[in-house]
């Protein structure tokens, strides 16, 4: 959620980086300004009233002790008049103050400098690619062929179970997967974060506090019961870790990792783009997450860059990275640099990971905060990044190191899978 004070410090600009984002709706930054203004009359008025009634409080108890009655009875219905008047004054202040917060969850995350204009994916700027795109033999098939032909993958049988875009992964397929996820977890612990294994199902605060509320509510499966909803990336609950909590300085940056189970209803998803694992509505992902200093957190997006490239490096996927545009980004961040991995037997690059600088948006919502050198309160900085997520990299795997004998494995995941080959 955006700051008021950026909003009133320059709301021209605001308008101007908010246009890059393609958001519509202007004029909701000078209705905001305008509550804001009626809120700040109100609290100026319910503190003055407040005042007077206890500055008047004060001198019936001085009234009584010199035995001037009277008087003293005359001030207790004049702060019974200030009371009167108080509350209607307390209902209106409550009142802006929500209509003012409904309004500004409305607005989306300002896109820092460095987004290029665009509207589409089209307009994504390719800042760096990595690897070789293999030659494949002439029996190359996609991977749902492979997945079938190799026994690692039932699509039909999840479609029976659940519906479609829950496969069943069995046998050495269960095996990769496990292998795969392993194997990200080991990496990102080494670099310095912690493994969770958090909840699967948040709460609704824990869903507005990242900005999946009120934003994309269609997007997730909601157990209506229980008003829970199924994460749709373990972003939600490792950052809600922290929410209302006051972290010291020096605990900075926190690095996080866990693996999950990810959940998206991706409605309107159709076509070729759903075939086999490129869009799943169930799909595992290791995800990594930092609450950093606001001073650092540019400098931290990079790292995370990196440290997702090098990933892909170990794993020999050809690769490239994207800034993404102001219309191609998420409602909640302000810089995004997506990963795309080529597949070999489809043509075709395939996301694979999103690493994105949130700014303050999301710990302004969940209020995580820390005492700077001065003593003065700020919102940290948070990022996160998949790290990564498996369906792509699982299909790009089998397509791009297949052969006449079967699917050679990357080296750093032989070890982990207990054999070379598939």
């Amino acid at each position: 959620m955006l700051q008021l004070a950026v909003l009133r410090n320059n709301p021209q600009e605001v308008k101007e980086r908010l246009t890059i984002k393609n958001f519509k709706d202007l004029t909701l930054v000078d209705d905001i300004i305008a509550l804001d203004d009626e809120r700040k009359k109100l609290n100026f008025r319910f503190d003055e009233t407040k005042a007077k009634i206890n500055a008047t409080s004060k001198e019936i108890g001085g009234l009584m002790a010199k035995g001037k009655k009277e008087e003293a009875e005359a001030k207790k219905s004049e702060v019974e008049g200030f009371k009167n008047t108080l509350s209607p004054i307390s209902d209106a202040l409550e009142k802006a103050e929500k209509e003012l917060n409904g309004l500004l969850v409305l607005l989306p995350n300002l896109p820092s400098s460095k987004v290029p204009k665009g509207k589409t994916p089209e307009d994504n700027e390719v800042v760096r690619t990595g690897g070789n795109k293999p030659g494949l033999y002439a029996g190359a098939v996609p991977h749902w062929e492979l997945a079938k032909k190799f026994d690692l993958i039932d699509f039909e049988l999840g479609n029976k179970i659940t519906g479609s875009g829950f496969p069943v992964y069995k046998g050495k397929g269960a095996k990769l997967q496990r292998a795969l996820i392993q194997y990200f977890l080991d990496y990102n612990t080494a670099a310095g974060y912690t493994e969770y294994q958090p909840p699967l199902m948040v709460n609704e605060a824990s869903a507005y506090g990242t900005g999946q509320l009120p934003d994309k509510e269609g997007q997730m499966y909601h157990a209506t019961e229980d008003n829970f909803y199924l994460i749709p990336t373990a972003e939600v609950p490792l950052t809600n870790i922290y929410r209302d909590v006051i972290v010291k300085e020096a605990e900075l940056p926190i690095k996080m990792t866990a693996y999950t189970p990810c959940f998206r209803r991706e409605a309107g998803s159709y076509g070729k783009d759903v075939r086999g694992l490129n869009r799943l509505h169930q799909f595992d992902k290791v995800e990594v997450v930092q609450l950093v200093h606001p001073a650092n957190s540019y400098v931290v997006l990079e790292e995370m860059v990196e440290h997702v490239e090098k990933l892909l490096q170990s794993l020999g996927l050809p690769y490239r990275i994207l800034r993404l545009c102001g219309g191609d980004m998420s409602f909640t961040s302000a810089l995004t640099y997506d990963f795309e991995v080529w597949s070999a037997a489809q043509e075709r690059w395939l996301e694979v990971s999103s690493v994105s600088n949130f700014e303050a948006f999301q710990t302004n919502r969940m209020k995580i905060r820390f005492k700077d050198e001065g003593g003065k309160m700020q919102a940290a900085h948070s990022l996160n990044g998949s790290s990564l997520a498996l369906p792509r990299i699982l299909a790009c795997l089998l397509e791009n190191n297949q052969d006449e004998n079967g699917i050679k494995l990357p080296v750093v995941l032989q070890g982990y899978f207990g054999s070379e080959m598939i």
